[in-house]
């Protein structure tokens, strides 16, 4: 039997509720598939902030390397401003551990209505390749006379041509593996960003050349947003910065249904470190400790880790539940229109793993 060594964060909010939901469903398929997931239960986030003045320990990212991949509820709370959540536990983990890719796919599920009129099942069906260790999150600057009338930020976004290769050339692989339209979309703003921005560009016009089979389209990041309303079903593989890459999954979960729905995968293509697993959706103090919040996106990031751990045909089968479950439309949580909590709904689709 495979063994694999899993820590578990569950940070704050909701990441308590629904990482419960993907453990649940990750270890229905163990024993039918020879594997067993050993998990490790880190309590960080904010909860260990106000203890200890910080997101996770200072030996954090040492503890995290003997994993073999990481499983994330969330980070944030109403307490506390996101640069200091992200920047405590999220940030650090996928720099530390060259997570440069952020695989996020948009998926118009069957049973699921797009706010978006006349779109079908399976009509939309993309996947954002966001670029997750430099660009605008890089973290790069400074503060100068801090708490007085000339308060001054510089913040600098940092485009390599390594970054940005490695992580375009990650985009139009997938886009050879995918049985899609064959095309991809860099995402850009060279025309006001006109340094980092054509770094990105140029990178892009490079790895374009070396596979011509595959069509490509470039999009400044205004126009992008605007055609992933106007036209979201003729996208495939999307590759983006750190920045442009977020914004655009927030609306490609929207736009499929519910960002409720959206998994993501931070990934060290090369193996030399763990990958890291965790919904798109945050934290969601609002609706934290009320039950009612959908685990299916931290089922589909789990589904997304046994892929990544060997396990293809298991984390196709758990893919395979969530439609089942979705199109018979007997078990939704709020976010869909339902009123099944997140025990109901996972309960649901380990029943649906089960026959």
């Amino acid at each position: 039997m495979k063994q694999h060594k899993i820590a578990v964060i569950r940070g704050d909010g909701i990441g308590l509720e629904v990482i419960e939901e993907g453990i649940k469903v990750l270890d229905t398929l163990g024993s039918k598939y020879n594997f067993k997931l050993n998990y490790t239960e880190l309590p960080w986030g904010s909860d260990w902030y106000f203890k200890n003045d910080s997101m996770m320990p200072v030996d954090a990212i040492n503890q995290l390397s003997s994993y073999d991949a990481i499983y994330l509820g969330a980070v944030g709370h109403p307490e506390l401003q996101d640069h200091v959540t992200l920047n405590g536990l999220l940030l650090p983990i996928r720099r530390a551990f060259d997570q440069y890719v952020c695989l996020r796919p948009s998926i118009l599920y069957p049973g699921i209505n797009s706010p978006l009129s006349g779109y079908k099942s399976g009509e939309i069906d993309f996947i954002v390749v966001r670029e997750n260790t430099e660009g605008e999150y890089a973290n790069a600057g400074g503060f100068q006379y801090l708490d007085f009338p000339a308060e001054l930020g510089v913040q600098t976004a940092i485009f390599t041509r390594h970054g940005c290769e490695r992580v375009i050339k990650y985009a139009f692989d997938l886009a050879v593996k995918r049985a899609g339209k064959k095309l991809v979309t860099s995402i850009t703003k060279s025309n006001a960003q006109g340094y980092g921005m054509v770094v990105w560009d140029r990178a892009f016009e490079r790895i374009a050349a070396q596979y011509p089979e595959i069509k490509t389209e470039s999009l400044l990041i205004d126009a992008a947003c605007m055609e992933f309303i106007r036209r979201p079903d003729s996208f495939d593989v999307v590759v983006g910065s750190n920045l442009f890459g977020d914004i655009l999954t927030d609306i490609g979960g929207i736009i499929t249904g519910s960002i409720g729905l959206s998994g993501s995968a931070n990934i060290d293509p090369e193996r030399r470190f763990p990958s890291m697993f965790e919904p798109v959706h945050g934290s969601a103090p609002d609706i934290a400790g009320k039950g009612i919040s959908n685990p299916i996106a931290a089922i589909l990031s789990g589904a997304m880790m046994l892929n990544h751990l060997g396990h293809v045909e298991a984390s196709t089968e758990i893919e395979k539940a969530v439609k089942k479950i979705l199109q018979r439309g007997d078990v939704l949580t709020a976010d869909l229109g339902g009123q099944a909590n997140t025990e109901i709904m996972g309960n649901a689709i380990v029943a649906a793993l089960n026959h």
